[in-house]
């Protein structure tokens, strides 16, 4: 082959891939807008059930979930990246009878899927841990979803890289199972838990929240037992690690199994880095025993531990001194009487208020800014607060 004959073909050769390339080009662009698919699933399975879709459904398919009831659901997703959201009507996934062995309505492991506007309702197992969702691994976004009547209304296995993200949602209606202990969400040894703008009402025996994250944010949430609530603690960070909550209602019933309403540092295996930083929740013991409002088990927590409890509203009969040692500023006692209306959940303080102004700048503590930047907002959701107020107000509302 001469030298010539060599150049033509090469450039023969560029000349036929100068015009494939602005094809490949375009194909290589429009690849990701045509990819995802969207699913349409019905109780009726038309035009699919819940299980063809997910057969189907590749990663990044969104499958949307038509109103009504479904019945004798048992999902399980494995290593999945996936949307799955109610369209209209939240549509209802009951746990007919006990579950097999995923022991929940739908169980996710690994992968990162999405659950949005759907409710779960009456899982149940032999084990005692039936779950409406059940975490093993991966990351889990949650918004604007419920779950009711559960052993567990979500359940998080340990996994330090698991993430779980909670948003506008229900939990509540705990069994009242003597001695089952069960929690509306159960959280275990994950690298971070994040819950906001969501509502935990009436457990039993169990928990409202119960946590062993890493890192554990709960922020602008209303986890109020209820008049006809039996929980014991409202929120319980077990394991320690780093624990932020701002802007919470936290409210403990009549009924109550604990007098303690946050716990942190229960367990004796904690994280390497630990801190307790609170500020802004209104506490609101409902009983007439006194509450521990906060208890801290110093003996469980390295000596170096942070525990910053600042401009919180202690409303009813309890404790804060000297069940918990460190920073406390801002903290205000209050009676029922003192709020705008507590009976129907009117927990802020009114403008005639001696409290109203006396909160420390919570945005100017040294290394942190624990100031809030919204409120719950009934029944679900998280409203901003559009301007800074000249002086802040302690507990969760500053309306």
């Amino acid at each position: 082959m001469s030298g010539f004959e060599s150049r033509k073909r090469v450039t023969g050769g560029w000349v036929r891939w100068r015009w494939c390339l602005p094809l490949w080009l375009c194909a290589s662009l429009w690849c990701p807008l045509v990819q995802a698919e969207e699913l349409i699933v019905s109780p009726l399975g038309v035009p699919l059930s819940l299980a063809d879709a997910l057969l189907r459904a590749k990663d990044g398919d969104v499958i949307e979930v038509l109103p009504g009831d479904y019945r004798g659901v048992s999902v399980v997703l494995e290593n999945r990246k996936l949307k799955i959201m109610g369209v209209g009507k939240r549509p209802v996934m009951h746990g007919d009878g006990q579950l097999g062995a995923s022991k929940a309505l739908l169980l996710i492991k690994g992968g990162e899927v999405t659950i949005e506007n759907l409710e779960f309702r009456g899982a149940r197992s032999a084990e005692g841990e039936g779950a409406g969702v059940r975490l093993e691994g991966g990351k889990l976004t949650v918004r604007r979803s419920a779950f009711y009547d559960n052993e567990y209304g979500l359940l998080a296995l340990n996994d330090e890289n698991a993430e779980l993200t909670i948003e506008d949602s229900e939990f509540g209606l705990a069994p009242k199972v003597v001695g089952g202990q069960f929690h509306l969400l159960n959280v275990g040894r994950i690298g971070k838990l994040d819950v906001s703008g969501s509502r935990f009402q009436q457990g039993f025996e169990g928990h409202l929240i119960k946590s062993r994250a890493r890192e554990s944010r709960i922020a602008y949430n209303f986890i109020h037992d209820g008049s006809r609530g039996g929980a014991s603690y409202e929120i319980e960070i077990a394991s320690g690690g780093l624990a932020t909550l701002i802007g919470n209602v936290i409210g403990q019933g009549s009924q109550t199994q604990n007098p303690v309403m946050v716990a942190y540092g229960t367990d004796k295996k904690l994280w390497d880095k630990n801190a307790l930083l609170m500020s802004h929740n209104t506490l609101i013991n409902n009983g007439w025993t006194p509450a521990w409002f906060v208890r801290v088990i110093s003996k469980n927590l390295p000596a170096a531990t942070e525990v910053l409890i600042v401009n919180n509203l202690l409303v009813g009969t309890g404790l804060l001194w000297p069940a918990v040692r460190g920073q406390l500023e801002g903290n205000r006692y209050a009676s029922r009487g003192m709020l705008r209306d507590a009976d129907t959940y009117a927990f802020e303080l009114p403008l005639s208020s001696m409290w109203r102004g006396s909160a420390i700048e919570a945005q100017k503590l040294p290394g942190r800014d624990l100031s809030p930047k919204g409120e719950f907002d009934w029944p679900v959701g998280v409203k901003p607060i559009q301007a800074t107020p000249g002086r802040w107000s302690p507990g969760a509302y500053q309306r």
